[in-house]
């Protein structure tokens, strides 16, 4: 189990760095990114150990993966000056 964990958090350490190199601009703070991605693999990784059992590592693995690339896309904002389209802006009249 130990190893799971380990490997989880690490692999969500690899996917915060990759993300926060690749959308360097996306990303208000980069420490943050650094510390969502390991502990959301770790949470991840943790859930679903307790729910597959033991003996499914790359199961955990992948789903750790998931979890933390979702949390990460919680942190980006959007490009400046894009809109999204079908949405009215917040105090338009």
């Amino acid at each position: 189990m130990f190893w799971e964990v380990l490997g989880s958090a690490l692999l969500g350490l690899v996917v915060a760095l990759v993300a926060s190199h690749r959308y360097a601009d996306r990303f208000r703070d980069r420490s943050l990114v650094l510390a969502t991605g390991p502990a959301a693999a770790f949470g991840g990784g943790v859930i679903t150990r307790v729910v597959l059992g033991p003996g499914h590592a790359l199961p955990t693995l992948a789903i750790a993966a998931l979890v933390a690339a979702a949390l990460l896309s919680l942190l980006v904002r959007p490009r400046r000056g894009a809109r999204t389209a079908g949405r009215p802006r917040v105090g338009a009249a």
